[in-house]
């Protein structure tokens, strides 16, 4: 899980093309992120028209590198290897195909060291008999192995990119269950399991050129298929197709692991990460929520102490991070800071900066200048004997001050300072709530909704991102795009399509579930929200849309009641 014993979640939200065509007929369509079926090689694993792809960049063992200089790929079952659209050949389950480079070449061998061949790539290997594995590594304790393919491609000479290419929610299959304990519940899963299809879908900044997401907390924990579960498939697939939009958009799905009973205003936590602009930019859905309406803001250093030193009512107290303390004596303080403030210089949000191999003063006090709603360290102010230096951000703040090479688990925290007699910092003793950034879903906070309050995902959802509605992905039907198929589930059979009648079509022509049917729209209203529930079924649901025959065309999603 994010955060939850797998360290810091900084969301490292990814940018993807827009596949959604004539989209300049409504304006601001959302772009998807994940590849249709046109990369070399990929044509024949595509499963259906409504299929989408995530490319993953797969680590190290520790993390620590997305570049690899040899590795050994296997399959479970029988195994295809092609170099781009060339067939190289077919090998069984018993064969081990071990891969390096020379230069930008890749030299393939089997598993009795005979060069196979030596081709520029990218390598792809696919399967229809089980999984693809890469020898030696690990995920969750487990041999690492993976749906869909396994593509290798050169970035620079010497080394390749393990990239593992499979169906959006085959991903997630292999990403809830490494987010969100499965003991949290179905329901707490299922809300897991919006906010991961949204994280894909809903970027903010792309990972790499080569691939969509990382497999690390660098972007959702994707441990692949050994580590699957059925509640948590059972999750993925009762929220099918489904996700959170505000204003037609698909939002930015912010999560972590433990807000401390107050969640933040993303603002007020994160960065533009193009400018660097903080605080950033305001996003409706993702605004400062306590869990107990009668909490109060906790902006200055009064409320934020009595917050945080006590333990009140709120989602999260399930945490072990719901409220924490650290300690430093006035040497350990001095050295945490000098220690980290060089490199988290280097990210723009400390003035004046440090250099490697400069010296601060001494340490007399932590100021805290700004915070968040929920008490969360905006903005403080380090002071020493030898000048003051100003730390803005949640992130920036938290890895300033560790204690035992840990970084603070967040910025929700405040300090209670001790002086000896000559007015020397001897002592801090820091009180906090929390555990990561705090915007949008507490994941405990969601297994706690869903197991004691037995609350259904959606109502999870919609507590923690304001405004939003759940439905599928809006679509445009045009010249350019004359056939969309939505797929998705319901768990009652109960949604309206909901439609942007901008170019005021007459009627809609869609099969749903094997029926045709012809929907009359009102052309004197630009929105129509038509019922669907009397055609639809409980789960899974098949509806193709055709284009009308008539100038211009509609944009719609269908949301779920």
């Amino acid at each position: 899980m994010r955060n939850l014993g797998l360290g810091l979640l900084f969301l490292v939200f990814l940018s993807f093309t827009a596949l959604i065509a004539d989209a300049s007929l409504f304006g601001n369509i959302p772009a998807t992120t994940l590849q249709i079926a046109k990369d070399a090689g990929l044509n024949d694993y595509i499963s259906s028209p409504t299929s989408r792809l995530v490319k993953v960049g797969i680590g190290t063992n520790n993390f620590s590198s997305y570049e690899w200089k040899d590795a050994v790929i296997y399959g479970t079952g029988e195994f295809e290897i092609y170099n781009n659209k060339t067939y190289i050949n077919t090998y069984d389950a018993n064969n081990e195909i071990q891969i390096n480079m020379v230069g930008k070449i890749f030299v393939l061998k089997d598993a009795e060291g005979e060069v196979i061949e030596k081709v520029s790539g990218p390598i792809i290997f696919k399967t229809d008999f089980g999984y693809l594995g890469v020898k030696n590594l690990k995920r969750a304790g487990q041999d690492a192995i993976y749906r869909g393919q396994i593509q290798l491609v050169c970035p620079k000479e010497g080394v390749f990119h393990i990239v593992n290419v499979l169906e959006l929610e085959d991903y997630l299959k292999g990403v809830v269950p490494n987010e969100m304990p499965v003991r949290f519940g179905l329901e707490a899963l299922k809300a897991q399991a919006v906010a991961a299809r949204n994280y894909v879908l809903s970027p903010r900044v792309k990972a790499s050129k080569y691939y969509d997401v990382v497999d690390s907390v660098a972007s959702q924990v994707y441990f692949g298929a050994n580590t699957e579960k059925e509640l948590s498939n059972r999750a993925v697939n009762e929220t099918s197709g489904i996700v959170a939009l505000y204003n037609w958009n698909l939002i930015l799905a912010q999560y972590s692991s433990t807000a401390g009973g107050y969640t933040e205003s993303f603002s007020n936590a994160f960065s533009d990460p193009i400018t660097k602009k903080f605080p950033s930019d305001p996003k409706p859905y993702l605004i400062a929520k306590p869990d107990n309406d009668e909490f109060l803001p906790l902006n200055n250093e009064e409320d934020a102490l009595e917050f945080y030193k006590k333990k009140h009512k709120s989602y999260d107290v399930k945490s072990p991070y719901y409220r924490w303390e650290r300690e430093w004596n006035g040497q350990e303080i001095q050295d945490a800071i000098q220690n980290n403030i060089a490199a988290q210089s280097a990210t723009g949000f400390i003035t004046p900066a440090v250099k490697n191999g400069e010296t601060i003063g001494i340490v007399n006090r932590l100021n805290v200048v700004r915070r968040g709603e929920s008490g969360k360290i905006m903005e403080m102010i380090v002071e020493t004997d030898n000048g003051n230096y100003n730390v803005q951000k949640e992130l920036v703040i938290r890895r300033l001050l560790t204690k035992d090479g840990k970084a603070l688990p967040s910025a929700n925290v405040v300090f209670e300072h001790e002086y000896n007699e000559n007015g020397e910092l001897i002592y801090i003793k820091a009180y906090g709530g929390g555990f990561g950034h705090g915007v949008g879903m507490s994941q405990y906070g969601a297994g706690y909704m869903a197991s004691y309050l037995h609350k259904s995902y959606d109502e999870i959802l919609k507590h923690y991102y304001t405004g939003i509605v759940l439905a599928t992905e809006p679509s445009t039907i045009s010249t350019a795009n004359k056939n969309v198929t939505k797929v998705f589930y319901t768990k009652d059979g109960k949604a309206d399509l909901v439609i942007d009648n901008k170019y005021k079509v007459k009627c809609l022509e869609l099969n749903i579930n094997g029926s045709d049917n012809k929907l009359e729209l009102d052309t004197n209203e630009r929105y129509n929200i038509i019922d669907l529930s009397e055609y639809l079924r409980v789960g899974m649901n098949n509806l193709k849309f055709y284009y009308p025959e008539s100038k211009g065309g509609v944009r719609f999603y269908i949301e779920l009641k």
